[in-house]
């Protein structure tokens, strides 16, 4: 099975994307879904979060309230890299077993792993090829006050806050530019599909 890694900066359509390859016939896994799914009461890192965070970040309920945990480690690399470090091994512990699933029924397959920060933690090095979605900076500020409900200015400290996105262009195998319509986005991502279909048959 082939495994690609899927990501891009802020707002730049990778979500998009990846429900496009997800069409072609792709395996689709977010793991952002996967993220949310270990800080589930009782699951893999819930526990371990709530210790190193202490109670703010509790709701009635018990479950984590996501924003505040966000807040805390916005603005704090050694909380957000402390919370990596919780949460990152769990969900790549599910994403393999994933997969594994998938190569069973579809050992010839494509999965693709979308995730916002593949490149940050290292990830990158689990997949075969990279896609990158980006846009232009415009569009993508445009995109994330509409999408977010953010100022202007909250959204270029997030968009500072990530690796840059020529860079992220730069170590990708595949770029996907999506600043122009969804045809033609949908037409960049048939061809990569039909390319990484190549890769597989070799």
């Amino acid at each position: 099975m082939l495994r690609v890694g899927l990501t891009g900066g802020y707002a730049t359509g990778k979500s998009h994307v990846g429900e496009l390859l997800a069409g072609f016939g792709c395996h689709l896994i977010r793991a952002d879904d996967l993220g949310h799914q270990v800080l589930a009461p009782g699951a893999e890192a819930y526990a371990a979060v709530i210790e190193a965070f202490a109670g703010s970040i509790l709701k009635e309920d018990g479950s984590i309230d996501r924003k505040a945990l966000g807040a805390i480690v916005f603005r704090d690399p050694d909380k957000l890299a402390a919370l990596n470090a919780l949460v990152h091994p769990p969900v790549w512990a599910r994403q393999e077993r994933l997969i594994q699933e998938f190569e069973k029924t579809d050992p010839g397959g494509i999965v693709i792993v979308e995730a916002a920060i593949h490149f940050e933690t290292g990830g990158c090095r689990m997949y075969q090829k990279m896609i990158v979605t980006v846009c232009g900076a415009q569009e993508q500020i445009r995109r994330a006050m509409a999408r977010d409900g953010l100022d202007r200015e909250k959204v270029l400290d997030r968009i500072r806050r990530q690796m840059p996105l020529e860079e992220k262009a730069r170590l990708a195998d595949f770029v996907i530019d999506t600043s122009g319509t969804r045809e033609e986005t949908r037409r960049q991502t048939r061809l990569v599909w039909e390319q990484l279909r190549t890769i597989k048959a070799a």
